[in-house]
């Protein structure tokens, strides 16, 4: 089981998450970040650094979001994507849509 990203994301790509990760598991494109799904040790210490509540135990994802399972695993593997090991600035419309989505 691996943790994954879902669309709480979009549109905010804080990056937060991937200063604890341990194992440089996620990766970005313009709009949002993705978890490696074979690089993912399982430790959850991505969880609690998310200000949009965007990453979820691939268990525990909410029925409506499972396709972002499958989603976060095209990404990542894809080899088109950037590997984020290091905090970036938010995008710029990332404050309002935490607001929007009430974090």
């Amino acid at each position: 089981m691996a943790y994954v990203v879902m669309d709480n994301c979009q549109g905010c790509r804080f990056t937060d998450c991937v200063t604890v990760c341990p194992v440089d598991c996620f990766y970005g494109d313009d709009t949002m970040l993705y978890i490696h799904p074979d690089e993912c040790i399982d430790c959850g210490l991505c969880v609690p650094e998310c200000p949009v509540e965007a990453i979820f135990a691939e268990d525990e994802l909410p029925e409506d979001k499972k396709e972002w399972t499958k989603i976060n695993e095209d990404k990542s593997t894809s080899g088109t994507l950037k590997q984020i090991t290091e905090k970036e600035p938010a995008l710029s419309g990332a404050e309002a849509k935490k607001k929007q989505l009430g974090k």
